[in-house]
């Protein structure tokens, strides 16, 4: 049985999901395809005590995500009679830097434990590849933009740092007051060389920012904003504010930016795949904003990122990484 988004996917904010909107137990959250007019992409957020996480074996690709806290994934490809077991160091949080992660391919099933919160990225697939551990260390980051649009990018799932068949993978840090996903783009059109195809996931949280004081946490309240518009390929209109647990689903249509409100950090998790041959993230940027992308040459990138986890950032700077 589908579970529509929206009578009318067209209605403001009818691709924007609150935490808990898609909530199956145990999962916090599920995206799939379960989900009318989904097809391409899917997600599974939680927070666990220790009771297991369980993902059946099927025509799936997946990267856990460790979001915070540590975990262990015991999984069995198949074939293979025995399984194995991956620890997964984690982090103190989103905004701690980078965090190791394992990709598991298609016919594998896997069991999550630990406390604290994971992220299940997925896409069906077809064509097999290994399974894949990728250290904290090892995880590409990329200081995005300039100026006030200056972001953290984590490519551990993109093409060149990962194998597989569908999935793209990144996670963004945004710190207060700056703007990604941006200039607005899309990639909702298959042109060779030129955009791909993708539907995209976005999965949020927010923070106090960096620096603030500690007595302001207990009663602020984290925010973000969001922001996508109709294309070509289809009408939609998502203008909200998003908190931690919240989804944004992209099927179509030009998005951005995510703007940070002053005061508070933000944190999005990307989950992208398609239908076509090649696994690829090329987008268009909206014609009328793409020149914003020239003024990032004069410009030095925000000095507050990187974000790193608190070893690193105390670490001299003449020290051996």
């Amino acid at each position: 049985m589908t579970r529509p988004l929206s009578a009318d996917p067209a209605q403001p904010n009818a691709w924007l999901r609150p935490r808990g909107a898609l909530a199956r137990v145990p999962w916090e959250s599920v995206v799939d395809a379960r989900l009318d007019g989904w097809q391409h992409t899917g997600l599974r957020v939680a927070e666990t005590t220790g009771a297991p996480l369980a993902l059946p074996a099927g025509d799936i690709e997946r990267i856990i995500v460790p979001l915070a806290g540590s975990f262990r994934v015991e999984y069995q490809t198949e074939g293979e009679r025995l399984p194995h077991e991956q620890a997964l160091a984690g982090r103190a949080s989103v905004f701690d830097g980078p965090t190791d992660v394992l990709y598991l391919p298609i016919g594998t099933s896997a069991a999550i434990s630990g406390v604290g919160r994971v992220a299940v990225a997925e896409a069906p697939a077809t064509v097999w590849y290994p399974v894949r551990y990728i250290r904290a260390a090892e995880v590409p980051v990329e200081l995005r933009g300039a100026g006030r649009a200056t972001r953290q990018v984590h490519n551990f799932g993109v093409p060149g740092a990962l194998e597989a068949d569908r999935l793209i993978v990144c996670e963004v840090i945004t710190p207060s007051e700056n703007w990604s996903s941006y200039p607005p783009h899309k990639h909702d059109e298959p042109i060779a060389g030129v955009e791909s195809e993708l539907e995209e996931i976005y999965y949020f949280e927010t923070a106090v920012t960096r620096g603030a004081p500690a007595e302001v946490a207990a009663a602020a309240d984290p925010l973000g904003y969001v922001r996508t518009y109709a294309s070509e390929a289809g009408a939609i209109d998502t203008l909200a504010e998003v908190r931690s647990g919240d989804v944004a689903l992209v099927p179509h249509g030009w998005h951005g930016p995510c703007m940070a409100a002053p005061g508070y950090d933000l944190y999005y998790l990307n989950v992208m795949a398609g239908p076509g041959d090649e696994r690829a993230w090329l987008i268009t940027d909206d014609p009328a904003h793409a020149w914003v992308r020239s003024t990032w040459v004069d410009q030095t990138t925000d000095s507050r990122l990187p974000y790193l986890t608190p070893a690193e950032a105390d670490r001299p700077e003449d020290a051996p990484s």
